[in-house]
């Protein structure tokens, strides 16, 4: 069978999307069958990505393969176009990845199975195709189906406050995307042609102002998804109020999608006015990682703990993108990756805690070790991981951020000392609100009513396989970090190349460099 013009990323796209259309006909009440049916479709999904990808991807080409295009609504200029490269692949081996193991971990859920798992399907395929989609306008459409389920997700399934949770969702999401669409209708009717090719736009020669302008509205957008701050607030919300399976969807995919845009557009389809706005990345990053980290301390409910760990997390991908640095946008990419295992892990751990102890208030729990060593293990490992301990993932990409920006030559020594202080002082807060928070719910103060009660039991073969899924990756590119950053590697080089090109200064050196090696006399002359 010859695969090499088989439409890969398509049906990796649709398979689960009309599998889900499927779902309502299934006969089934208490959502026994349905949740097997979900679990398959994931699994197929996921090894038809491991598969396109092991086949027919070559690591040493930075350009896009498995390339797919077919015109849709030829009158709008609208094609489906879809293709992968070492920022998008990773990303949608990582969807596939977390999205199976939210399927497992949905075991539970017995209210509306069939709209909840019809949801998940929908969502698994909506968030693949904003990593591989080429088309500006086609982004723009996955991008905002993508928002529906999770808005269903949150309003239907979530906690006490899920329908102002789900609402300010909508609301900070939608309202971002406003402005990815009149950027894209900018850009695609900029100049003499008319298109809306990812690829054709990034050759468009845009004047700085007009760059700065659109670079401006995507930013606005994309940190909203990120989120930066002060586009943040509906992150905790949402987190709050959402189930364990949602929270892993959340933390381990969505959050993910404003850092690929950032890169995927605004660093390399806007250059020029990246070297602008670079300085302003770095600072927002500082300040994610910092206001987070503080506001993570005060913060008494376990879920809006892990929700602004998340946050400050997000604030070494800002600076990788900013650094200028193979090393740094390399770092910036394992880090989305490396947090996406390691924020599902942690917020399906506060899932089954909740569901044992039935609350999320710090305050109301403790000396729950020895009911539950097996959640306890696993919930420190997995706290180890997100405070970068060496071995694992968290540590590798943020020191790769940290060395990437050190040895950055496009800023001033004084601005990279700032810079790397304040990034070591979020470095040095992480461990100690986690290994409080793991304190005071499993050595803090005896709670006697909680201890002694009997749904306080331990973990259960289905919850201890999902997190060792997690935890092999997390050790494995810990100790190898090869394993991910050769996917990858070719095409952040190029991408830098690019980069540093747009920099005045750096261009400067790097024509005189290349001066002194054209007039250096050769060997033996």
């Amino acid at each position: 069978m010859n695969t090499a013009n088989f439409p890969w990323l398509t049906t990796i796209i649709l398979l689960p999307i009309a599998a889900s259309l499927l779902l309502p006909i299934i006969p089934d009440k208490e959502g026994k069958t349905v949740r097997w049916y979900s679990l398959i479709v994931g699994l197929i999904d996921f090894a038809l990505i491991v598969y396109a990808f092991y086949t027919g991807y070559d690591f040493s080409n930075p350009d896009l393969q498995l390339v797919e295009s077919y015109p849709w609504v030829p009158q709008l200029g609208l094609n489906w176009s879809v293709g992968a490269d070492g920022l998008s692949m990773p990303l949608i081996i990582l969807t596939g990845f977390i999205t199976t193991l939210a399927i497992l971990a949905a075991w539970p859920v017995t209210f509306k199975p069939k709209l909840f798992y019809f949801l998940i399907l929908a969502m698994y395929g909506g968030q693949i195709a904003v990593f591989a989609v080429q088309d500006m306008l086609l982004f723009f459409l996955v991008w905002e189906l993508e928002l529906v389920p999770i808005y269903f997700l949150l309003s239907i399934w979530g906690g006490k406050r899920r329908q102002y949770a789900a609402t300010k969702f909508i609301l900070y999401t939608a309202g971002g995307s406003l402005f990815i669409l009149l950027s894209a209708l900018t850009m695609g009717f900029y100049g003499d042609t008319v298109t809306f090719d990812m690829r054709s736009l990034a050759l468009k020669d845009f004047a700085l102002n007009f760059q700065l302008a659109l670079y401006a509205g995507f930013l606005i957008a994309y940190a909203v998804k990120l989120p930066i701050i002060p586009l943040h607030t509906w992150l905790p919300d949402a987190h709050g109020e959402a189930t364990a399976p949602v929270h892993m969807l959340l933390a381990g995919i969505l959050l993910k999608m404003g850092g690929y845009a950032l890169v995927r557009m605004n660093a390399q389809m806007l250059p020029d006015a990246h070297a602008y706005f670079a300085p302003v990345f770095v600072v927002l990053g500082v300040v994610n990682i910092i206001y987070a980290a503080l506001t993570s301390f005060a913060q008494r409910n376990l879920k809006r703990k892990i929700a602004y760990s998340s946050i400050s997390h997000m604030g070494f991908v800002m600076i990788g993108i900013a650094s200028f640095t193979d090393l740094g946008l390399s770092g910036a990419v394992l880090q989305m990756v490396s947090h996406g295992l390691i924020g599902a892990s942690l917020f399906f751990l506060v899932g089954a805690t909740y569901d044992r102890t039935h609350t999320l208030m710090l305050d109301e729990m403790g000396g729950v070790a020895k009911r539950m060593p097996k959640i306890f293990a696993m919930f420190t490992t997995c706290s180890m991981a997100s405070l970068a301990l060496p071995g694992m993932s968290g540590f590798v990409a943020e020191l790769m951020v940290f060395v990437g920006f050190a040895t950055s030559d496009a800023y001033s020594s004084t601005f990279k000392v700032i810079v790397v202080f304040l990034m070591a002082v979020g470095v040095i807060l992480t461990p100690i609100y986690l290994l409080s928070m793991l304190r005071e719910i499993f050595y803090g103060k005896e709670n006697e009513e909680l201890v002694s009660h009997q749904a306080l039991i331990d973990a259960e073969p289905r919850e201890v396989f999902i997190i060792a899924c997690l935890l092999i990756p997390i050790i494995g590119i810990g100790f190898y970090p090869k394993l991910l950053t050769q996917m990858y590697d070719a095409t952040t080089v190029q991408l830098t190349a690019r980069l540093r090109d747009s920099v005045p200064t750096l261009a400067q050196q790097k024509e005189e460099t290349l001066k002194v090696s054209l007039s250096a006399p050769e060997i033996g002359n």
